[in-house]
């Protein structure tokens, strides 16, 4: 069954947004804050670049990472629903539930691959990857680099499909099938739509750097959709978009919106408490001594 561009370009568009506001607050562990650094912002656009460049020059790149993604992706994505999706529930439980639904998305993504259950269960497998990435990076990065790090990755797709770069790997990696019809997991393809798996990767970093605040997470997430939306009216006379570009502006719009609130704060006037039993001098008079 084919699906129309506009239901099919929504799913996906639902997708990263949900993945904006999946992650939980990034855990201080002992073992990371050992390896925590600068470093670490400049996964997101050494991924894109090095993945696009190496599928452009370096033969089998393509399927190396559809098998990449076949073996990871599963594992990643059981982690996210035990330990990196924000929920009350924790213990045995959680890890068997978590186990149990990844299995079940996985067998519905091989059996139905040509199906739309098929492309929305291994879309799904991939989006909840990129969410455990995106927690376990976030853990790793201080906050204000990682910032830099999605902005930059934005620039850098921008760049690259302005350029005319990325077309032609991005649709050699998703059309690299691994043997036996098993799922593709390197991309998400739904319906008559298709995006890149880093663009679900920027979509779980915004959302574990807004993890702190579980009001301002769901903003950030309805944000995004409403910006990827408007951004998706360029297909009107595009055929490929950056998809991390909306991510990144809707960063730069929480992130002007804070300081906005921030500096409205600063210049407030204190108000003035009387102390008990007392009262408040009249504006212009100094009280007596």
């Amino acid at each position: 069954m084919a699906l129309p561009f506009i239901p099919s370009d929504a799913g996906l568009l639902l997708l990263q947004a949900g993945v904006v506001a999946a992650p939980r607050a990034a855990p201080r562990v002992a073992w990371l804050e050992r390896v925590r650094g600068p470093a670490w912002a400049a996964v997101p656009i050494v991924s894109i670049v090095l993945v696009v460049f190496a599928i452009r020059f370096v033969s089998d790149t393509a399927t190396g990472l559809t098998y990449l993604a076949l073996v990871a992706v599963p594992p990643l994505a059981a982690a996210a629903l035990a330990w990196a999706v924000r929920g009350r529930a924790t213990g045995t439980r959680r890890t068997a539930w978590a186990i149990t639904s990844t299995a079940a998305l996985f067998v519905i993504a091989w059996v139905f691959h040509k199906s739309l259950a098929g492309g929305a269960a291994s879309a799904l497998l991939s989006g909840l990857s990129c969410v455990t990435l995106g927690v376990l990076l976030a853990s790793v990065a201080p906050p204000g680099w990682l910032k830099l790090g999605i902005v930059a990755m934005a620039a850098a797709d921008t760049w690259l499909v302005l350029s005319d770069l990325l077309q032609a790997p991005n649709a050699t990696l998703l059309a690299a099938q691994p043997v036996g019809n098993l799922p593709q997991l390197q991309g998400e393809i739904f319906g008559t739509v298709t995006m890149g798996y880093g663009d679900l990767f920027v979509a779980a970093l915004l959302g574990a750097l807004l993890a702190g605040n579980v009001r301002r997470q769901r903003g950030g997430a309805l944000l995004t959709l409403i910006l990827a939306a408007l951004f998706d009216l360029l297909f009107l006379v595009l055929a490929e978009l950056p998809a991390t570009v909306p991510v990144a502006v809707a960063l730069i719009v929480l992130e002007a919106r804070a300081h906005f609130a921030r500096r409205a704060a600063r210049a407030a006037p204190t108000s003035r408490v009387a102390p008990p039993g007392g009262r408040m001098p009249e504006p212009g008079r100094e009280s007596a001594l």
